[in-house]
């Protein structure tokens, strides 16, 4: 049913089910700003499978590796890599680790930091949202505390299974227990939104077409 849900979802567009969240009188679902998308056309939907970080520059490069792959190996298929590193200063994705999520059939990425080998996540066709790059890895500088938790990015708070949607415009954020009422308000608010754009094309005054739908 899930996945179901998921592909429907898919097939909508974040500002829809932002507005339809706002309509819910929903507040802090939208990610910041900053953190975008590595290839704008595609989108990414699914649920947040959440990891919580720190910086630790006593860590040695086998604990910080141990810890990376065993992180890697906790990884759900079908779900989105969703971390709070609680740094900016390294890459939380790259080559190695991008190739390896995909082949266990997660989804794509959102991390409140970095990325790497940015070519080579373009080339295999693996999402990444991030704030920016840099070629600093993790290894002997930082460590995982939690996964499956919730976190924090910016204003919005992420519980695990929590459904993401983003695309071009930003991302959003759907709390799991909403889910099916939130997919199902924003394909009718699509359809709606396209009987006004027919209107409008027809000739239909753009504030006759509004008071007539409810929806502009």
């Amino acid at each position: 049913m899930t996945e179901e849900l998921r592909k429907e979802l898919a097939t909508c567009y974040s500002g829809v089910a932002h507005d339809v969240m706002r309509g819910m009188g929903l507040r802090n679902f939208t990610l910041p700003a900053s953190i975008t998308p590595l290839m704008p056309e595609k989108t990414l939907c699914g649920p947040a499978f959440t990891i919580e970080g720190r910086l630790d520059e006593t860590a040695d490069a086998h604990e910080t590796l141990l810890a990376w792959t065993g992180l890697l190996s906790k990884a759900p298929a079908g779900h989105i890599w969703t971390c709070q590193p609680h740094t900016h200063d390294l890459a939380q994705m790259g080559e190695l680790s991008a190739e390896t999520l995909q082949k266990k059939g997660v989804l794509g990425c959102v991390l409140d930091g970095h990325a790497r080998d940015t070519n080579f996540l373009m080339d295999i066709g693996f999402q990444t949202w991030r704030i920016s790059h840099t070629p600093k890895d993790i290894v002997g500088r930082w460590l995982p505390t939690a996964t499956d938790v919730p976190i924090q990015i910016a204003d919005v708070r992420i519980e695990p299974g929590d459904f993401l949607l983003g695309d071009r415009d930003g991302m959003v954020r759907i709390p799991k227990a909403i889910l099916a009422e939130v997919t199902e308000k924003s394909v009718a608010a699509m359809h709606t939104e396209n009987k006004v754009r027919t209107a409008i094309m027809d000739g239909m005054d753009p504030q006759d077409a509004y008071l007539k739908y409810g929806k502009f």
